[in-house]
């Protein structure tokens, strides 16, 4: 199972020992890994386990990578979740329609699994900044997931590990919307059992945390669907 914090790939390859040595160095580069053997049951798990990368290859039975790619991209709920094309298709017109279709990048069958799992961490990197040490910064708040140190306006912040976890994750994604749910198995894990009602309690923690020496509440909470930030 996931740990809390740990980057989510699926991993869509109907070759079965393909798909093994993939899984192995994607956990060995601390992925949490689910596996899929064909488009049909990708999209699926698209919606259950909310990846932050799809490694997707083109040539697969009941619904093609191509057309897996191009259903997430259209959703304005998956559209920006990173997609790497596997493809033994290794012609201009090929890659052209691959990336035209929506995927961010393309790797042609046979490929360097050293070299994929660099690709994986770049498409990571821009979509979950912070397990690459980069420092967050929204308005005038600023995280840095290194040093473990939070500042506003300049001043340290004191913050629980529950609470620094939260806002890691609203500020990865200023903006969006996350249910409390969402939030449980993004900071909790999906192995840890606890009501959702917890989640209302550290975000009043964070919300003072972030308050402490005075400033606007960057915490908003939307009704019925949950918390964002900014």
């Amino acid at each position: 199972m996931a740990r809390s914090g740990q980057p989510r790939v699926l991993l869509v390859e109907d070759e079965p020992a393909q798909r093994t040595v993939l899984a192995y160095n994607l956990e060995a580069e601390g992925f949490a890994v689910t596996q899929a053997d064909n488009g049909e049951d990708a999209m699926v798990l698209v919606d259950e386990e909310e990846p932050d990368i799809i490694i997707l290859d083109w040539m697969m039975p009941k619904v093609s990578g191509i057309e897996v790619c191009r259903r997430l991209k259209m959703r304005p709920d998956t559209r920006g979740i990173p997609i790497i094309m596997l493809s033994a298709r290794a012609e201009e017109v090929d890659r052209i329609r691959g990336l035209e279709t929506g995927a961010d990048d393309y790797v042609i069958k046979p490929y360097s699994v050293l070299e994929l799992m660099a690709r994986a961490r770049a498409q990571l990197r821009r979509v979950r900044p912070s397990t690459a040490g980069v420092v967050l910064e929204h308005e005038d708040i600023r995280l840095d997931p290194e040093s473990h140190r939070v500042y506003r306006a300049d001043k340290v912040l004191k913050l629980g590990p529950t609470e620094f976890k939260l806002l890691v994750t609203l500020m990865e994604r200023p903006g969006r919307v996350f249910s409390r749910e969402q939030l449980l198995d993004l900071v909790w894990g999906r192995d840890i059992y606890v009501d959702t009602r917890t989640v209302d309690v550290h975000v009043g923690r964070l919300r003072k945390s972030l308050m402490q020496f005075g400033g606007a509440d960057p915490v908003r909470t939307v009704r019925g669907a949950g918390y964002a930030l900014g």
